[in-house]
């Protein structure tokens, strides 16, 4: 991914050229095997178990995936996935300004305390945007085509969740439809539903 000079956080020189980060995570990555990142096609991406993921290591985002795939080369009914991460404060005031919802239930502390909730809230589509994440393990390049989603209880800011991805049945043409579930640290139900995906090839 290129990063204009003037919005780099970090630069670093290798053989006469300049690199720029958008953090400093991603200059010390690259600095560990430059040549590396400059001379192999997309070496930024995750091997697992085989399987090329078509994961960045990207600033400072973090979570922990797990796949249970039969056969890396063809997927099928009973594949899954799955993506943790802790939903922090500083998760849900990006969230906000990135996509301008500034609702006060997830942003002020005075104004969600006198909500039925008590407290403030993470944001039901910042929640439910861990199922894309969870779906961009599996092996190929996941393009989501539609979503179901039903929201089961809220979720506490600093609480830590899992997004489950399953396949339950093959369509055609490389698309899929899967069951998708969030479920908190008390394995409790958050959010319930069910995708259709299209996976292709990696470009190579």
């Amino acid at each position: 991914m290129e990063i204009p000079p003037e919005s780099a956080e970090a630069t670093t020189e290798y053989d006469g050229e300049s690199f720029h980060f958008c953090s400093n995570d991603c200059q010390a990555l690259f600095d560990s095997a430059p040549e590396k990142y400059v001379e192999t096609p997309h070496p930024h991406l995750i091997e697992t178990g085989g399987a090329i993921i078509p994961r960045l290591t990207y600033g400072r985002a973090k979570g922990e995936f797990d796949i249970d795939i039969a056969d890396l080369t063809s997927l099928q009914e009973g594949d899954s996935v799955s993506f943790s991460k802790e939903i922090t404060d500083d998760d849900v005031r990006k969230f906000a300004e990135a996509t301008s919802d500034t609702n006060a239930l997830h942003l002020n502390d005075a104004f969600a305390e006198k909500t039925r909730f008590g407290h403030r809230i993470v944001h039901g589509t910042l929640v439910s945007g861990l199922i894309s994440a969870a779906l961009a393990c599996f092996p190929g390049l996941t393009i989501y085509i539609s979503q179901n989603l039903e929201f089961r209880r809220p979720v506490d800011i600093g609480e830590s969740l899992t997004a489950r991805c399953k396949i339950v049945d093959e369509l055609e043409g490389d698309r899929y439809r899967l069951t998708t579930r969030i479920e908190n640290d008390a394995d409790e139900i958050v959010l319930d539903g069910t995708a259709t995906v299209l996976i292709d090839p990696l470009p190579e």
